[in-house]
């Protein structure tokens, strides 16, 4: 009988807060990991988190219990980095940090892997610059957090592989992934972007004193987040313009939308509004530690991918 082959090495580079989501996620899917982090503490920060995250893989994730002798740590990106089939890049958003980083990496590991990048903001070219070939080298950028969101951005370069992108795409996959490749580049690439134009918005509405941050907060999770839960926002005006679908949607209701974008707030984010958002905040949320609100984020997050999948996620 063959024996089974040995599960696919992955080396996370940084165990933030995205590198330890993207951690858990690759330890149940089976995957070995090998966290590269200077950081002394990192086995306990990594531990403590995987105790945290753990009951919020998807399901059919391998059992926690299992996840010890899939684990290693390695201080030294070179060696971190040298026989890994994959390579997932976690570091601040520090361009000139991500050059040198990445050229390390290009030097140390195997010709054939494959080297992602979670960058929420910069192109592979532009990171890749001091590597003698950064064909390999593709954003592939999650929601947070990344063991529960399914969305992954894939962004190549004009030097990026087709091959690659194509690698990075099965690989997103086969860990639960719903990964979307980006048709050309954009700065801040396309889920952020919408996320900062809501959150424009909303830090609009708190400081005008329309509400407050507690009630704004109520306000999405009660209507467009449930309704962007379920469809996007182009099917959720297609359905509003009835049996005439997006056609007549446009046609009537949407005939004022540019004279409403104009009165969309431009809010400055000045000492006075910052420390505002911050009171509030503190005041609704910090009655609960950072692991509560965790749980009850994730919890939440879970039941509804969950209620999804049993009627079947057109959009999956």
């Amino acid at each position: 009988m063959t024996p089974p082959a040995p599960p696919r090495t992955v080396t996370v580079v940084g165990a933030g807060t995205i590198g330890l989501g993207w951690i858990a996620l690759f330890l149940g899917h089976g995957l070995r990991v090998r966290v590269n982090s200077r950081r002394p503490d990192a086995p306990r920060i990594v531990q403590d988190a995987l105790d945290l995250f753990a009951p919020f893989l998807p399901e059919g994730s391998e059992d926690p219990a299992s996840f010890a002798e899939r684990l290693e740590f390695e201080p030294d990106v070179e060696r971190a980095v040298a026989d890994a089939d994959v390579i997932v890049e976690n570091a601040p958003e520090n361009l000139e940090l991500k050059q040198q980083l990445f050229a390390r990496i290009g030097k140390a590991a195997r010709p054939d892997a494959l080297i992602l990048s979670s960058t929420s903001t910069l192109n592979p070219d532009d990171m890749g610059a001091l590597m003698a070939d950064s064909g390999r080298l593709v954003v592939g950028h999650p929601f947070n957090p990344p063991h529960v969101v399914p969305l992954v951005e894939v962004v190549a370069g004009e030097r990026t592989s087709p091959e690659a992108v194509r690698e990075a795409v099965a690989f997103f996959e086969s860990v639960s992934r719903v990964p979307v490749v980006l048709r050309k580049p954009v700065l801040a690439f396309a889920a952020n972007r919408l996320q900062s134009a809501l959150l424009r918005e909303s830090i609009h509405l708190v400081k005008e004193g329309v509400v407050s941050l507690e009630e704004l907060d109520r306000v999405v999770t009660h209507s467009i987040g449930l309704r962007w839960a379920t469809v996007g926002p182009f099917l959720a005006f297609h359905l509003g313009g009835g049996t005439g679908g997006l056609r007549k949607w446009l046609g009537t209701l949407g005939s004022g939308l540019e004279r409403g974008w104009e009165l969309l707030g431009r809010p400055t984010l000045d000492e006075a509004t910052i420390q505002s958002l911050i009171e509030q905040a503190e005041q609704v949320y910090g009655g609960s530690s950072y692991e509560e609100l965790v749980r009850e984020r994730d919890t939440r997050q879970t039941a509804v991918l969950k209620a999804l999948a049993e009627v079947g996620d057109r959009q999956a």
